[in-house]
């Protein structure tokens, strides 16, 4: 009986290995949630760099448009001081007389009408400072007071409600890893040609920031933008698996990221240059503009300071008699129970504009 050829030696294929497969689709998984990530971080940066340069903006505007007005006041302020001196110093007037006329000036400027003077017949406990109203509008100082401001209100916020999202050292050192590696690579003086030398110079002014700024997903999308990222060998265990430890890393930094940014942008909507922004946006939809309001408000009380301007003229060129004058100019006596102190306070409330005394 004939016997039987061995069967062929040859090997059959194995199966990828599971725990290679696994890894494989954990990776996928960690990749699309960073990239996920990038997007939210990004998007909200751009929102909160939007609104601050919206706030930049209605500062820059505002001031434009009511600084001027407000220096009328200013001027006509100053003349209605001037005019109650030289009242005081060339009439002929008797103690009772001048006493009441005194009461006049002294009620003119507590109500707010003109400001301060602490060299007037005030009392003597009254240690409130001159009010001027060029401090109302800085125009060099504006736009870092209004950052100034929600920064301490973001950073009061952070500290009360997120301390989770403060970085840790961990957090810090894992950022100065990927900052250490980019500056490897972009030093300037890493590139021989004077034109790359300037493009690596740009691209670690970049690095530089994002790195100042804690900013990994700026450091991250550098990294990928200039196809400068690791590369695994897709086919070892070893680094798929340290890839994955490192996403898994990088991707919990991002989520802190993104929280500190919400934290930000929801403080800095919270200060009340950001709710001015988002009332002003509101009220443009409904074809109202709070800005040309406010300015309708202020030149109302140029017209109430030129008329009490006018009244004290008239009673030191003598126009009117001492009862007259006693008895006030009818502007004021038609005012509402609101002083206009009131008037003033609501109106800078409004614009989040912080009047100081």
């Amino acid at each position: 009986m004939a016997r039987r050829k061995p069967s062929s030696t040859t090997q059959p294929v194995s199966a990828p290995s599971l725990a290679l497969s696994d890894l494989h689709i954990r990776l996928g998984v960690l990749e699309k949630e960073q990239q996920s990530l990038q997007k939210q971080i990004k998007k909200k940066r751009t929102e909160l760099k939007n609104l601050i340069e919206q706030m930049r903006s209605f500062a820059t505007e505002m001031y434009a448009k009511v600084a001027p007005v407000f220096q009328k006041i200013s001027d006509m302020d100053q003349e209605i001081h001037a005019l109650f001196d030289e009242i005081f110093s060339t009439r002929k007037l008797g103690k009772q007389t001048r006493k009441s006329i005194e009461s006049v000036y002294r009620n003119l400027q507590e109500s707010g009408v003109i400001s301060a003077r602490a060299n007037t017949a005030q009392n003597d406990d009254d240690d409130e400072d001159e009010f001027n109203f060029n401090d109302i509008f800085e125009d060099e100082e504006n736009v870092e007071e209004f950052r100034r401001r929600f920064r301490e209100h973001q950073a009061a916020q952070e500290e009360q409600q997120s301390p989770s999202v403060d970085r840790s050292s961990d957090e810090s050192r894992k950022i100065r890893q990927i900052f250490l590696k980019l500056a490897e690579i972009f030093h300037p003086d890493k590139a021989t040609e004077s034109e790359m030398q300037a493009r690596h110079t740009e691209i670690m002014q970049e690095i530089n920031k994002a790195y100042q700024d804690g900013d990994l997903a700026r450091l991250l999308e550098i990294e990928q933008q200039h196809e400068v990222g690791e590369v695994i060998d897709n086919s070892s265990e070893d680094d798929l698996t340290r890839k994955c430890k490192l996403l898994e890393q990088q991707n919990k930094i991002l989520k802190n990221q993104y929280e500190k940014l919400k934290g930000e942008l929801r403080s800095t909507k919270n200060t009340p240059e950001g709710a001015i922004i988002t009332d002003y946006k509101k009220a443009s939809k409904k074809g109202f503009d709070p800005m040309n309001q406010m300015l309708e408000e202020a030149n109302s009380q140029v017209e109430v300071v030129s008329e009490i301007r006018d009244f004290v003229k008239n009673f030191r060129e003598q126009k009117m008699t001492i009862k007259d004058f006693l008895a006030g100019p009818e502007v004021l006596n038609s005012m509402e129970e609101e002083s206009m102190e009131d008037l003033l306070d609501q109106m800078f409330e409004e614009l989040g504009v912080v009047i100081r005394y």
